[in-house]
């Protein structure tokens, strides 16, 4: 079997404070200085970033006029305070309509190489503006979208003071990605205690690192600083259902990426629960002992996945350091903003 692998203006300091971004000087990435534990973020050649560029793409992630009927935003479905998800098994869009997977979270979403559990998106740009059309989620057609805010006159000023051009799709989705890059999440005891400090991990959470990255090998695919591998890989979770989710073959039109979805990352897990790519799974306790079973057989498994032999105290190490040792002290708490009119 053959597997493929592959987020007027404001005062510059008021605004500083509002996105708590800090700048730096470099060449080689967008401005944003990282919290501990993360790399520098990647400059975007076509879409460099600015603190006011950030700023209208926060007004716009909490916008709810981008949805048809002024009632969902980027943000009911990636919402700071649910882990920048939504807490529940999938999302909800207009008129209470249900989509079939779980609402990924945008936490590090900038070090993604593809974006959606089946990585149709190349970048946070091309991903921006496909939840405001689609559907059962904001269902508001992009033409439509870039009109209706292109007669408010406070994004018309905004959008020309950061692009120098009315209001278009493309600007859209430059600004929305430029606010999205700045939500990170790092500096969690495991990089303070791989820094040296020895104290940051308790000696339970510590067992659950080394299992982590040996006997369990949960690094082979949630590996780098951002604990993953930006692959797909299936895991079986609800494979032998009536009507499967292909996820990444629906896009690769590969055979062997049936049932395949991306890598999240394991940073903030403990706040972004429910799991998996449809939500099925509620606790991290329950994914662990999922993996530790081996998953679900089918003919497209990944060889990755097989069972652990896990004690009950090894599982509870692992958890134990999913929850302690991978929750930031840096977690990006964002107050929806003023919005214009």
């Amino acid at each position: 079997m053959i597997r493929t692998r592959c987020i007027p203006l404001f005062a510059t300091t008021m605004l500083l404070t509002a996105l708590s971004v800090r700048l730096i000087q470099s060449a080689e990435t967008d401005g944003i200085e990282v919290p501990l534990g993360l790399k520098p973020i990647p400059a975007s050649k076509s879409n460099p970033w600015s603190v006011d560029k950030a700023e209208l793409g926060k007004q716009l992630y909490f916008d709810t006029r981008l949805s048809v009927d002024n009632t969902v935003s980027c943000a009911s479905c990636h919402a700071p305070d649910k882990g920048w998800s939504n807490g529940e098994s999938n999302a909800q869009g207009v008129d209470g309509q249900r989509g079939g997977r779980n609402s990924p979270t945008i936490l590090n979403a900038a070090y993604h190489k593809m974006q959606f559990w089946d990585g149709r998106a190349s970048s946070l740009e091309d991903q921006a503006l496909g939840p405001i059309a689609n559907p059962i989620e904001m269902n508001l057609p992009v033409e439509q979208a870039v009109e209706k805010i292109g007669k408010i006159k406070g994004y018309q000023e905004q959008f020309q003071a950061v692009f120098g051009e009315p209001v278009s799709a493309e600007n859209l989705a430059k600004a929305i990605a430029a606010f999205e890059r700045t939500v990170l999440a790092g500096n969690s005891p495991y990089d303070r205690f791989k820094a040296g400090d020895q104290s940051a991990l308790s000696e339970q959470a510590q067992a659950g690192m080394k299992l982590f990255f040996g006997k369990a090998n949960c690094s082979g695919c949630h590996s780098g600083a951002n604990f993953t591998d930006n692959g797909f890989h299936n895991l079986g979770v609800n494979f032998h259902a009536e009507s499967p989710d292909l996820g990444r073959e629906i896009i690769s039109q590969i055979e062997g990426d049936r049932g395949a979805f991306k890598t999240p990352s394991l940073r903030d897990i403990a706040r972004t629960g429910p799991y998996m790519h449809d939500g099925s799974v509620k606790t991290l306790e329950e994914v662990v002992e999922y993996y530790n079973k081996g998953g679900t057989t089918n003919d497209y498994l990944d060889e990755e996945i097989f069972p652990l032999k896990l004690n009950p105290e090894q599982v509870t190490s692992i958890v134990v350091f999913l929850k302690e040792g991978l929750t930031s002290d840096d977690y990006p708490t964002v107050k929806p903003p003023k919005l214009p009119e």
